[in-house]
């Protein structure tokens, strides 16, 4: 049986950086069904472009060198009345860390950064038929928001 505490306090958590980026491609792909590598080479530009001003979180758990985890997001604020807050918007696990703890870890360290740059909320968004996406956040915490996503297919309009 895993000992979760163990293995938690082996993983070590560090600022993502460009090297990981054929990793956070490979984690994606795994749990997706297939790369998006110019997705990813955006997101990477976009992120470690460090704009002045603007605060972001980009967090990877290894083991042993090896990539186990990431965690992507930024301090945003929105219109309709919305207080700048944070948001995480990317989190993959490899297979070999899921239940490990891995993402909690992720997350935490997350919360922690955001916490210390006076931010008070943190969002995401899940599919809500994202099971296990939605279990994970629910289990450390996250519960529906004051705002409601709306949307309207515009290929469906006639």
């Amino acid at each position: 049986m895993l000992d979760l505490a163990r293995a938690v306090e082996t993983l070590e958590v560090r600022d993502l950086v460009r090297s990981d980026l054929e990793e956070v491609i490979r984690i994606d792909a795994l749990h997706g069904g297939e790369a998006h590598p110019d997705h990813w080479q955006r997101v990477f530009g976009d992120f470690l472009g460090r704009e002045p001003g603007r605060l972001r979180v980009g967090l990877a758990a290894t083991r042993g060198g090896r990539l186990l985890g990431f965690l992507l997001g930024e301090v945003r604020a929105f219109e309709f009345g919305s207080e700048a807050c944070g948001w995480v918007f990317g989190v993959g696990v490899d297979p070999l860390g899921l239940r490990g703890g891995v993402a909690s870890t992720l997350l935490a360290e997350g919360c922690r950064r955001f916490r210390a740059a006076g931010v008070r909320r943190i969002r995401t968004m899940v599919r809500r038929n994202n099971v296990p996406v939605l279990a994970f956040f629910r289990a450390n915490g996250f519960a529906a928001g004051s705002f409601v996503q709306l949307e309207l297919d515009l290929e469906e309009e006639s």
